[in-house]
């Protein structure tokens, strides 16, 4: 029986990818979370989740950060992308990121459902009103290149990476993972080392790339 689990903050919008996901299949376990921290740790604690739909700025998610905690974590759960945003060039990012579909959030019943079994067939999927100008966005170098270092990266790296660049000292880092303090700093010379940085103001800079403005916010101020 396929496993999905829905990160969204937004209730109702939970509520109509639950009823998309019963829909599409004809049995499905399904586990919602409504920050990025929740996210992580229900798929820490539900190793048999097979899809994410992620939703792009959902708390504690800054862009497409969420998405490549999620790759370099849980490398075998497929991720789509949900977002009010429906710019070409930032689902082609997304793609690039290890997206395995990209679902604006004015998508119909019959997209979602689509949506779903597609990719749980392994297929990608993209709305049939963004195929083609996704497949003219180009990839950016920088991106291509900062998908791979970050792919280079151990999920517990990734994992002390996210809360250096959250400002937490290596002490605190240590206490949140429950490890030593040496631990850590041996991580970080393995982080610096596969990111080409030299310190943690520019790893932390690596993951600030990731962000990307949230158009439903700009509306609303």
């Amino acid at each position: 029986m396929p496993s999905l689990l829905i990160a969204d903050d937004h209730p109702l919008f939970r509520a109509a990818l639950k009823q998309a996901a019963r829909d599409a299949l004809s049995e499905v376990e399904l586990f919602e979370s409504g920050t990025l921290d929740d996210t992580l740790q229900l798929l820490e604690a539900q190793p048999q989740v097979d899809l994410v739909l992620l939703d792009l700025h959902m708390p504690g998610n800054h862009g497409l950060a969420g998405l490549a905690a999620i790759r370099a974590q849980f490398p075998g759960v497929a991720v789509v992308v949900v977002s009010a945003n429906d710019d070409p060039r930032v689902v082609r990012r997304a793609l690039d990121h290890g997206a395995a579909g990209y679902l604006p959030k004015s998508t119909g019943l019959d997209e979602l459902r689509d949506a779903i079994r597609s990719v749980l067939a392994c297929e990608t999927w993209l709305p049939p009103s963004l195929r083609a100008s996704v497949s003219r966005a180009q990839s950016a170098p920088a991106d291509a290149d900062l998908a791979a270092r970050l792919a280079s990266l151990s999920p517990q790296q990734f994992r002390v990476l996210s809360l250096v660049a959250e400002g937490l000292l290596n002490k605190q880092i240590a206490d949140r993972l429950d490890v030593q303090e040496r631990t850590i700093k041996a991580h970080l010379t393995a982080i610096f080392e596969r990111l080409g940085v030299r310190n943690r103001t520019q790893a932390s800079v690596v993951l600030r790339e990731l962000e990307l403005s949230d158009p439903a916010r700009q509306i609303e101020s």
